[in-house]
């Protein structure tokens, strides 16, 4: 009885901490929509720079409050993090202004396959054939609803490969360092976003500039515009947050998978609000299977064998601590 409760608290749990990242993932897109649609605001980069900036004095209120403790992630991790994750923001951008956006939409479905390698190599996966079946019908769903126009060029081709090894190696070293370290999404937030935030703004204008032509210091602000940069920021936090929940809670592949919801939701919000335009049969049906997909992942890989790891790294760990144990009682 008591593991069945504790099972029902899990996936409440995981719910909520889905429902969360889905909530503030599509409502961040569609203020981002409306800021850089609507108000002229097309600086990509640094606007997030300014996310992981308003991150960062969150991390820091909720340490003055006691709810994160200190820490510790060394140095290397920490710059191996920020390149991952910077190079995955900035190639994301460099890959849709360099591609079609059905092929930046291909590239983006890469991600799955790349994510589900990693933790074949590195963590010892093994998916079962349901699994494996459920992914692809995701993959297939969510291409017949976003890609058209598909044409490759060498260099977009060589944004789009950075882009998604760099997103893979990302979101799989969250999962890698909330492990090896046992940091919590807040305190891994707490060492990473200042870097992202420092970086990205130094980098920022500079990309944004070879993005769009334009100079950030140059952009004439309305007030109606600062409300919703300022709304985007304030959103970003609970992304950034989820994010790092949900890829502890979970793992890369089945965040990746789960994530795709979002995009069947942008576009059923995005056919809502900004009008039916694109609105066709192969849109719905695309949508339905990949939400078919997305059940049958949940299921598949929640049976036993659906998806099993294999990691070395908690074994690892415990025997270090095994190690310091006995340091510290050979010392006493």
């Amino acid at each position: 009885m008591s593991a069945l409760k504790k099972s029902d608290k899990k996936a409440a749990l995981d719910f909520a901490a889905w429902s969360f990242n889905v909530t503030t993932s599509v409502g961040l897109i569609m203020v981002n929509k409306a800021l850089m649609a609507t108000y002229g605001f097309s600086f990509a980069t640094t606007l997030t720079g300014l996310h992981f900036v308003t991150t960062t004095l969150m991390t820091i209120v909720f340490r003055w409050l006691g709810l994160s403790q200190p820490s510790h992630l060394p140095l290397a991790d920490l710059v191996k993090f920020v390149i991952f994750s910077n190079l995955s923001i900035v190639g994301m951008n460099v890959s849709l202004m360099w591609n079609s956006v059905g092929f930046y939409q291909i590239a983006k479905l890469c991600m799955i396959p790349a994510s589900c390698l990693l933790e074949v190599v590195f963590d010892h996966v093994h998916y079962s054939r349901d699994t494996k079946l459920s992914i692809m019908v995701v993959l297939i769903g969510v291409a017949v609803c976003t890609v058209t126009d598909v044409s490759v060029n060498a260099r977009g081709l060589i944004a789009a490969v950075i882009a998604v090894w760099s997103t893979a190696l990302q979101q799989y070293y969250v999962h890698f360092l909330q492990r090896k370290y046992s940091l919590n999404s807040f305190n891994l937030l707490g060492h990473t976003a200042p870097a992202q935030a420092g970086s990205l703004l130094l980098v920022g204008p500079f990309a944004d500039y070879l993005l769009t032509g334009k100079r950030v210091d140059h952009f004439s602000f309305s007030s109606l515009a600062l409300f919703f940069l300022a709304l985007s920021c304030f959103i970003a936090i609970g992304v950034n947050l989820s994010q790092f929940i949900c890829i502890g809670r979970f793992s890369a592949v089945s965040f990746q998978v789960l994530g795709h919801m979002k995009t069947v939701l942008v576009l059923s919000l995005g056919f809502l609000f900004f009008g039916k335009e694109g609105l066709n049969l192969q849109v719905v049906l695309g949508m339905v299977l990949a939400v078919l997909g997305m059940i049958w992942y949940g299921n598949a890989s929640a049976k036993p064998g659906g998806k099993e790891r294999r990691s070395v790294l908690p074994l690892r760990s415990a025997s270090l601590k095994g190690s310091s144990e006995e340091k510290g009682g050979a010392e006493k």
